[in-house]
């Protein structure tokens, strides 16, 4: 049946403050920032909102101040977060350096959940050389989905969109939706993380479009030059299918479900999404009834046909 989820994405840029101001008032700066601009989503009840990466750090600080900014914010931030997420019955996702016990910091999203209390937390896998060398920021070495009451969703941060192997990780797991919190867009990666894990995106950038795609890597929504936030819903009782031995079927689902089904052809790829719109079905009632075949079930069946028929 039907699963709708509405998600805002919220892309302030950076903000600088004052590196005289005192740190505590500093902090207080940054979280009534974030807390302004995140109230310009919050009338449209959102289930998820995402936030950029390092969403609450200056620009303007340099390393050993911003350091010592850390140690004032310390739990502050995450706590008027989830003061937000639990007065909106939402969840936040939160990207902000954490520091561990060794000293060392990790570039971090935490899931806060509606309770306000932190759902899931994940380390971006691959920080940038300086990250490490100049804010002793270690690479994460785990990437695991986490469990939503509207589905599971992959955390990635910003240059993590360049690299296989974490993709190749959470692809194994089958995420619902990816979140995807940077200061750096992506451009067709964001598409091309999105067809490849079957998974719509929803991604929060500093300064730069925020966007939700579909599992197709179909732009669904943007935010713009004049707005730095966008709201969206969509239907994750969603598949995938290829045109291939399926598209012979489409005319009778439509016709004997009309608007409760959606086929969605984003042009070119070979492939549709099709979703229940209905509270009656899931996607999967109708896929088993028309014997409609998976777009990752046909591309096994190939690959094992090739396997079968190579030339000698």
């Amino acid at each position: 049946m039907s699963n709708y989820v509405k998600i805002s994405c919220v892309g302030p840029k950076a903000i600088e403050i004052d590196v005289t101001l005192p740190l505590d008032q500093a902090v207080d700066e940054m979280a009534d920032h974030l807390e302004t601009r995140i109230s310009m989503v919050t009338p449209d009840q959102p289930d998820l909102i995402v936030l950029p990466e390092a969403c609450d750090r200056p620009s303007n600080f340099p390393v050993e101040l911003r350091k010592r900014y850390y140690e004032e914010r310390k739990d502050r931030i995450l706590d008027r977060l989830s003061a937000i997420a639990l007065k909106n019955r939402c969840y936040i996702a939160y990207s902000a350096a954490v520091k561990m016990e060794d000293g060392s910091y990790r570039n971090a999203t935490r899931l806060i959940g509606r309770d306000g209390k932190i759902a899931g937390t994940y380390h971006k896998n691959h920080v940038v050389v300086e990250e490490t060398t100049k804010g002793d920021i270690l690479c994460g070495k785990q990437a695991n989905v986490i469990d939503c009451d509207f589905g599971k969703v992959a955390c990635v941060i910003c240059f993590d969109l360049n690299f296989d192997e974490i993709r190749e990780t959470y692809k194994k797991q089958k995420p619902d939706l990816i979140l995807f919190s940077s200061v750096y867009h992506g451009g067709l990666m964001q598409s091309y993380w999105a067809y490849s894990l079957r998974a719509h995106f929803a991604g929060a950038v500093a300064g730069l479009p925020c966007t939700v795609l579909s599992p197709s890597g179909s732009l669904l929504a943007s935010s713009t030059n004049y707005f730095d936030f966008v709201t969206a819903t969509i239907n994750l009782d969603c598949e995938l299918i290829h045109l291939d031995y399926n598209r012979d079927q489409f005319p009778a689902i439509k016709e004997k479900y009309g608007s409760k089904v959606t086929i969605s052809d984003p042009g070119f790829l070979g492939a549709v999404i099709i979703s229940s719109e209905t509270e009656e079905f899931t996607v999967g009632k109708i896929i088993d009834e028309y014997n409609l075949e998976l777009l990752d079930d046909y591309f096994e069946r190939a690959l094992t046909h090739r396997k079968n028929n190579m030339e000698d």
